[in-house]
């Protein structure tokens, strides 16, 4: 049975004396003149793009995107994605894993999980230049590595979030906005939807897991999101089919299986009333 390529930080990429867990490059240097062409993976880690200035596509979770000037990309573990930029262009790229942040502070943990809710953000040229800031001397210190150099970097992470966030919200339509306590339970249920799908699909079990009612967990993802729990249920293990579908050649019943699925017609019916596609028809038109 074929899995989607999941990708690491690796120890062996750093350099001894690196932070553990945390890359930080300028694009110049992960392109060295050449183009891109990253085929569909999957990471176990956080993956900050931030493209001052290029040219290419970004596809995650089958939706794809352009890449241009000011453009920004924030994905979380677990998400697919399919990338080629084209040489000379320019930027931050940030990859770190879980243990990084979320040992920082609770701050820097609330923080990110907020800022990745959105994938791709495009910005203004001020904007991006106000951004950079922080990132620019997140790379300095990375690259010296002075003394106290992981506190000053998380530090710079945690203000390049803030700013970004505040650019969000800024352009937010009124009356979206949430309270600190409705956007920390929506992303622990996010959080949760996304590690036990393939185990858990009740909607009732995850407000238990959040300690809420089934219907406070419903008035605030209807409230944020515009979707019930069970929608949202329905969504996350629709794209990890799609995912299965697409980056791997197992079989139907073995996806299935993989979703926590026994019965297999069962599967595909719920499939074909969601897309209007049975799977294989699926993987045809759009692999």
């Amino acid at each position: 049975m074929l899995t989607i390529p999941i990708r690491s930080i690796r120890p062996q990429d750093q350099k001894p004396d690196g932070l553990e867990g945390f890359k930080i490059r300028s694009l110049k240097e992960v392109l060295a003149g050449k183009d891109m062409n990253q085929e569909l993976h999957r990471h176990d880690f956080y993956f900050i793009l931030v493209v001052t200035k290029g040219v290419g596509t970004h596809e995650i979770d089958f939706i794809k995107h352009r890449v241009t000037n000011n453009s920004i990309f924030i994905m979380r573990p677990g998400q697919v994605h399919e990338l080629v930029l084209k040489a000379g262009s320019e930027g931050f790229l940030l990859e770190f894993n879980k243990q990084f942040q979320f040992s920082a502070s609770q701050t820097g943990n609330s923080l990110l999980r907020k800022a990745a809710n959105r994938n791709f953000c495009k910005v203004g040229k001020a904007d991006i230049q106000r951004l950079c800031i922080p990132l620019q001397a997140m790379l300095e210190e990375y690259q010296l590595k002075k003394e106290g150099f992981e506190t000053v970097m998380k530090a710079y992470l945690e203000i390049f979030l803030i700013q970004f966030l505040r650019y969000q919200q800024h352009r937010e339509p009124v009356g979206t906005k949430a309270t600190t306590y409705q956007q920390e339970k929506l992303q622990e249920f996010l959080d949760l939807l996304e590690v036990n799908i393939s185990s858990e699909k009740l909607a009732s079990a995850y407000a238990d897991m959040v300690s809420l009612s089934p219907f406070q967990l419903n008035s605030i993802t209807k409230g944020l999101l515009g979707k019930t729990v069970a929608e949202l249920i329905e969504d996350q293990i629709l794209l990890e089919a799609k995912r299965h579908l697409l980056a791997t050649s197992n079989q139907v019943n073995q996806i299935a299986f993989q979703l926590g699925y026994e019965d297999v017609s069962y599967f595909i019916r719920f499939f074909k009333k969601l897309t209007g596609h049975t799977p294989e028809a699926f993987r045809k038109n759009f692999g």
